[in-house]
């Protein structure tokens, strides 16, 4: 996935290296070591979610929320087109979303005060206001926490990595990241599931059986020590994984059938999409895929045209029907987010003209666990400059997240030093989701 830039010069890169957890070093043993099982309700419709990411703030009024009636200065160069569900229409370069409008739903007016790319990602990949005396952990972090792992599958996964945090829960529940994204029709592994220089299975079964005798040695001293045994387990967890051909496969695209392939694109981000939909149905709780390139303050309709819609609807779509297909739309959530939306009154600043940032209107995409499908949920005003009333915030929003997944948002975590703190502080489940 190419690296971008955002116009206050944060690189848009990939500063976690193939196989490398969350920035942290972490090991895989060590990774699994605090991959530890919680809690969840026995009501839940899903049991794993898929977060993508729309990096620098996509055009909700060239997109999801079109407003041909609006004065020049705000319409913009689209239009719209019918969807699958009567009365509802998007954007005419999104043709594909377009025809499986019944499998997702559309958040319009959701709203918040943050302008900044930094803060507005921090606040949209955690579901609370950003604070400087307190940093929250991401959606996927909380997942793990709750949902905990499923056998030898990773239940945190970033393809290729994640902008989320794991704030005050600590870096053990930091996602695995894949450093790259597949290829099509491309054996795609990851560093640290791979047997790479030439090691081989046996070589792997015989160090292990080597350490076995070791362990003998400080088995004593194991019985009085809860870390090292804690240690031992999930370092056993990790030769497990390795060694498991249901985990290797699992990130190998090419496994898939030409059927389903043929639901997807070649693009990085289409087949990052289908290797979610893949982890998913192994049994990953949670997948983060980036798509970035959405701040537009230039060149907004060329680049919306010619790369940004076409790649996300070829990707999307596909990731919706492919779900749909392995019937597993139903326990899974995905939701689609950028930081903000983009100013509805088109700038005129040089000869390129576009929009700029606008947190005060954007839309967000929801579809699957429960989550009733086929719907506009939210309005905004005539010129998509604010809601038509109330709105949404990102908190509510994050609340209906884990409310698909059977966590209550209203549940408290503690801090190292004790401190009680709600998983959502502000927001409330939207009732018209699932209604």
């Amino acid at each position: 996935m190419p690296t971008t830039t955002t116009c206050n010069g944060v690189r848009r890169r990939d500063f976690l290296k193939a196989g490398v957890i969350g920035g942290t070093g972490l090991t895989l043993a060590n990774y699994l070591k605090f991959a530890a099982a919680g809690e969840v309700a026995s009501k839940a419709t899903a049991n794993a979610a898929i977060f993508i990411n729309l990096t620098g703030g996509p055009s909700h009024m060239d997109m999801f929320d079109l407003k041909p009636e609006a004065k020049s200065e705000f319409r913009g160069e689209f239009d719209p087109i019918n969807t699958s569900v009567e009365g509802i229409e998007i954007s005419e370069h999104l043709p594909k979303l377009a025809a499986n409008m019944h499998l997702f739903t559309i958040l319009r007016g959701v709203t918040h005060t943050l302008g900044a790319h930094e803060l507005g990602t921090e606040y949209v990949n955690a579901g609370n206001r950003p604070l400087p005396s307190l940093e929250y952990p991401g959606y996927g972090a909380i997942v793990m926490k709750e949902l905990g792992g499923n056998g030898n599958i990773p239940p945190n996964v970033a393809i290729p990595s994640s902008r989320q945090k794991t704030g005050y829960l600590g870096v053990q529940y930091a996602p695995l990241n894949t450093g790259a994204t597949p290829k099509p029709g491309e054996m795609f592994s990851v560093r640290g599931l791979k047997l790479s220089g030439g090691l081989t299975i046996d070589a792997v079964e015989k160090r292990q059986a080597l350490l076995q005798d070791l362990d003998k040695t400080f088995r004593g001293f194991e019985e009085t020590n809860q870390l090292v045994k804690g240690l031992d387990k999930f370092g056993q967890q990790a030769h497990a994984m390795i060694t498991s051909p249901k985990s290797r496969e699992a990130f190998d695209v090419s496994k898939e059938s030409p059927n389903f392939q043929k639901l997807f694109g070649e693009s990085s981000f289409d087949q990052s999409c289908l290797l979610a939909s893949r982890l998913i149905e192994a049994g990953t709780r949670f997948v983060t895929v980036e798509l970035g390139g959405w701040d537009t303050h230039q060149d907004n309709w060329n680049r919306l045209k010619s790369r940004n819609l076409p790649t996300l609807d070829s990707g999307l779509s596909g990731l919706l029907q492919g779900l749909e297909m392995k019937g597993l739309l139903e326990t899974t959530t995905v939701f689609v987010t950028g930081e903000f939306g983009r100013t509805p009154k088109i700038n005129s600043r040089g000869p390129s003209v576009g929009r700029d940032h606008y947190p005060r209107c954007m839309f967000m995409l929801m579809a699957g666990g429960g989550v009733k499908n086929g719907q506009v949920i939210g309005k905004s005003n005539a010129d998509a400059t604010l809601p038509d009333s109330k709105g949404f915030s990102p908190d509510d929003v994050a609340a209906s997240l884990f409310h698909t997944l059977g966590i209550s948002h209203q549940k408290e975590y503690h801090t190292d030093t004790g401190r009680p703190i709600m998983i959502v502080r502000d927001g409330h489940v939207i009732p018209e989701l699932f209604a």
